[in-house]
């Protein structure tokens, strides 16, 4: 496992959206991540092919700034959620 790249999907539902998803074993090309670009833009919010999306612009940029900018974001979002009351 990785600190940046695309969040493993439950296995059950890996075969069936590598059938329906154009490129979605592209995601597998790299480590699973901790975080990535698709969770720091709504990943529990968003339908799994905006999701992929996310993941697919991630690794056609990958960069180290991009990491940064990925880990800065994390840090932003969980300490803004810190001070949500539920």
């Amino acid at each position: 496992m990785s600190f940046f790249g695309p969040r493993l999907e439950r296995p059950e539902f890996v075969e069936m959206l590598k059938e329906k998803i154009p490129y979605y074993d592209l995601r597998h090309s790299v480590k699973p991540g901790i975080t990535g670009w698709a969770q720091v833009n709504g990943r529990d919010d968003l339908p799994i092919p905006i999701k992929v999306g996310y993941d697919e612009y991630y690794l056609k940029n990958r960069s180290f700034s991009f990491d940064i900018k990925i880990l800065f974001l994390t840090l932003f979002k969980t300490v803004k959620s810190e001070g949500v009351q539920h």
